[in-house]
């Protein structure tokens, strides 16, 4: 079966068309600055040079029409399209077909996460315009923690105000979790039951997943939650929002933007949110980029910690996505901080980037630790195949 995968943002959209089966990917691109001056699609087919296309893309009705053109020169039948979704609130503890009544929940969920959840509902509306005969799935991030424990995700608050405005610990990043998880049993087999997932990137979240069920994770209520990322400053206390508006005049809109966009390895380093600089700097000598390492390596080591303390002990251990996948050095950082804990990785082993899943950890390691490549848009195509048939 082959499947179309959307990623929609409030002013991008991502596209991937593969086959199921034979996990070949026939075309991928994104179209980008979508309402914006400048905008334009970057594509690729199977084979072919990447092609940056300069387009004017008004609106993401437009963006979709544009990527339906330029996939009929790929000349592969699409069999449904699936759509990654931020937020699935309270309605979604697994992917669903999408209906009225599904969409219609996407949109309700929204204020969980405006910048995504709308854009993402509009661009399901036209697909389902657009192409009535082709069927749509909505794969939530969410929906793979939805039933975690609930003395993971209720938060300590009065019951009428959880109840009344759906307050929990929702989690991001699920698809990916669950992708690794899939994969690592693959590789592993009988080998693996609890599993520490650390999705290291811009964005970056834990999940411990215990014989494939989603036992606490990192992200909360929002993305903001857990480990120090690009430019989220995770958690801290609180009462830091009180204080920012109270005593140093900060609007809560203020705040929002501070600890989502200015914050974090950003912050720390005062020059970058891009790890790969913040480690260029620190080799240079940078003080400040090397705190901003260290505090990184410090937090994901005490979270990973946390994570296993959910299932009780911890047999497994990988690093994907951005960060986890190619950086070696912060790999080994947040290794090392784990030593006590018997985890124990080979140089030689952890050396270079990650094209293929494999194992890092030393034989005396008492965790064993892979680095293993995500692959969200496989994981949502599986899921279409699934529902669509």
């Amino acid at each position: 079966m082959n499947v179309l995968v959307i990623n929609a943002g409030s002013s991008s959209l991502k596209y991937q068309l593969l086959d199921v089966d034979t996990r070949e990917v026939y075309a991928k691109g994104n179209c980008e600055r979508i309402g914006i001056d400048g905008s334009f699609v970057g594509h690729e087919e199977l084979g072919g040079e990447k092609q940056k296309l300069e387009v004017e893309l008004p609106d993401h009705k437009t963006a979709i029409k544009y990527v339906f053109d330029i996939l009929k020169t790929v000349d592969k039948p699409i069999g449904g399209i699936g759509h990654r979704v931020v937020q699935g609130g309270w309605y979604f503890p697994e992917s669903a077909v999408v209906t009225d009544e599904t969409l219609a929940w996407v949109r309700e969920v929204a204020p969980l996460a405006p910048l995504h959840n709308y854009a993402e509902a509009d661009v399901i509306e036209i697909c389902r315009d657009m192409f009535p005969e082709i069927g749509n799935v909505i794969v939530p991030d969410t929906a793979f923690h939805y039933n975690m424990p609930e003395r993971a995700w209720r938060y300590a608050l009065p019951r009428d105000v959880v109840d009344k405005y759906h307050v929990r610990k929702y989690g991001a990043h699920g698809t990916s979790h669950r992708f690794i998880w899939r994969s690592t049993k693959e590789l592993l087999g009988d080998k693996c039951h609890k599993l520490v997932s650390c999705h290291l990137g811009s964005g970056a979240s834990l999940c411990a997943i215990e014989d494939g069920a989603c036992m606490d994770t990192t992200m909360g209520l929002t993305p903001l939650d857990g480990l120090i990322m690009g430019t989220r400053c995770g958690t801290l206390d609180p009462a830091t929002v009180f204080y920012l508006n109270r005593v140093g005049g900060y609007s809560i809109d203020d705040i929002d933007t501070m600890m989502n966009k200015q914050s974090g390895l950003l912050a720390v380093s005062g020059v970058s949110s891009d790890s790969r600089d913040v480690e260029d700097g620190a080799a240079k000598g940078d003080a400040n980029c090397q705190m901003a390492l260290d505090m990184f390596y410090y937090r994901t080591s005490q979270l990973i910690a946390e994570m296993a303390a959910s299932m009780e002990g911890f047999d497994t251990m990988v690093f994907t996505a951005g960060i986890g996948e190619n950086s070696d050095e912060m790999r080994a950082g947040v290794a090392e901080r784990l030593g006590w804990m018997g985890v124990k990785i080979d140089p030689e082993k952890n050396a270079g980037r990650a094209s293929e899943p494999r194992v890092i950890s030393a034989d005396d390691s008492a965790v064993t630790v892979l680095v293993v490549p995500t692959n969200e848009e496989y994981m949502i195509a599986l899921d279409v195949e699934e529902l669509l048939g």
